[in-house]
């Protein structure tokens, strides 16, 4: 009886044990979604990790085993290596400072923005590669199904409508082959050699009034004539005038999610702009600075009016069609996302090109871009730029916008200006130059000063002022 407290106090601290023991697991087990974590690993970490072999940072299979073996960490320390590696080292990390001296010194990425939730699904995927992007592909083959179900169902709806077009198709059939009937009749009578007393009297009458109005029929011809001439003249105007020009492009690129909704600067792509006549084209090289790791498309952002068309069925399947323009990218550069690397076999993608000046035209974009980025943004502020009602630039334009347009609302790009001389001299004589800047402060000194005398202290130097309408700046 007397030993009973003793077994009291054993039971007790076995129940502690396995307390802390359970608590301690809680904290340590991993529970996630594989099929997630193929998805993330895909969009944020194929950069730098291949889930076997050494990229620049550790291959991702069994990297749970791998850090709780040599150096005794696990979820907890994974999850702020993830998160801020950096501040992780900070802290005086034995462990991270070893990883980081490891793989030369080169830091990883932080990853504040993914939930401890995200980290496990990775972690989780981690452990069974495999079995996750099985789980991911099947997901989404379920997904494509379920789409193209219920685009059928929707589909199979217009029978009736189909059937009213069919009728429609058969009655307009018989009225054409009776009017070509007609018609056969018509052309068999007028064959004839001898015409009827009636028809000869129609025919004489007609004569007859032809030769009372002769004068008038005259002086109709003219003004016919000056009409054609004015047409021709107009038409001649409106060569290589292609405003609205929007061209079907090899891969279907779209400004709005780019500039528009990532909100990447124009020149970041075009960066030749800044130092040269023309804004270049940007190679897949650059392209892949993003998209060596962004795969597919998971935005929100999609063109309705390709569903309300009924080019496609819903938004899934549009995010869908953005995906496979990337993968045409990655076969044009000869890049394998499943394998990380190149294959060396590359198609250049044949770009059409939308704006193209004529030979005898000398523009540069350095000088507009650089040397009158201030002038014109101010001109697009005031409103004072050709077809400013037209455009309607919201306020924080880049300068490229005042020629064209608001690129950002723009999913193919098309032609947004006429781009004709007259286009250009309006611009040249409304567009202010930039005082501010002190190079021109000082050049065009005595300009102003003459200016100010001859129109009063409200003088403004525009373009035209300082050569902007002189034949050889444009025409050499």
């Amino acid at each position: 009886m007397k030993a009973r407290p003793f077994y009291k106090l054993q039971f007790l601290n076995l129940a502690v044990f396995l307390a802390i023991f359970t608590f301690s697991y809680s904290q340590d087990e991993i529970t996630g979604d594989g099929a997630k974590g193929y998805e993330l690993f895909q969009a944020n970490c194929t950069a730098c990790h291949q889930i076997d072999g050494t990229l620049i940072g550790p291959q991702i299979r069994g990297v749970v085993d791998r850090v709780k073996e040599e150096g005794g960490v696990g979820r907890e320390w994974l999850h702020a290596w993830i998160k801020d590696n950096k501040a992780l080292r900070e802290s005086g990390d034995a462990y991270a400072n070893k990883v980081y001296e490891q793989y030369n010194r080169q830091e990883m990425l932080s990853f504040p923005s993914l939930s401890d939730q995200d980290i496990d699904d990775i972690l989780t995927f981690s452990m069974n590669p495999e079995a996750g992007q099985e789980a991911f592909e099947k997901a989404k083959a379920d997904a494509k199904a379920a789409a193209e179900a219920a685009k059928a169902a929707k589909s199979s709806g217009g029978g009736a409508s189909s059937g009213i077009v069919i009728v429609g198709f058969f009655i307009l059939s018989v009225l054409l082959i009776w009017i070509l009937i007609r018609l056969n009749a018509l052309v068999k009578l007028t064959r004839a050699e001898e015409l009827a007393p009636d028809d000869e009297e129609v025919a004489f009458s007609f004569a007859e009034f032809i030769n009372k109005y002769d004068k008038v029929f005259k002086l109709s011809l003219i003004a016919l004539l000056f009409l054609t001439l004015f047409g021709l003249w107009k038409f001649m105007l409106g060569i290589g005038v292609d405003k609205g020009y929007e061209p079907e492009q090899p891969i279907y690129f779209s400004h709005q999610i780019h500039a528009g909704v990532q909100g990447i600067d124009c020149q970041y792509c075009h960066s030749s702009a800044k130092y040269g006549k023309v804004s270049g084209i940007p190679s897949p090289n650059l392209c892949m600075n993003c998209h060596k790791t962004i795969k597919e498309y998971k935005g929100d952002y999609y063109e309705e009016h390709l569903v309300e068309s009924g080019r496609f069925a819903s938004a899934d399947d549009v995010k869908e069609f953005y995906t496979g323009e990337i993968q045409k990218m990655y076969k044009s550069i000869g890049w394998d996302p499943a394998t990380n690397s190149f294959t060396g076999e590359q198609r250049p993608i044949e770009w059409v090109r939308i704006h193209n000046m004529p030979d005898f035209v000398y523009f540069s974009h350095q000088q507009h871009v650089v040397a009158g980025e201030k002038a014109i943004l101010q001109a697009i502020a005031d409103g004072t730029i050709p077809n400013a009602k037209e455009l309607n630039l919201p306020g924080n334009s880049q300068v490229c916008f005042a020629c064209h347009g608001d690129v950002t609302k723009m999913d193919e790009l098309k032609m947004a200006n006429q781009f004709t001389m007259g286009w250009c001299i309006e611009c040249h004589r409304t567009t202010e130059v930039d005082m501010s800047n002190e190079y021109n402060s000082q050049y065009y000194a005595e300009l102003h000063e003459k200016l100010k005398k001859e129109y009063g202290d409200g003088a403004k130097i525009t373009v035209d002022a300082i050569g902007g309408l002189e034949c050889g700046k444009c025409h050499y």
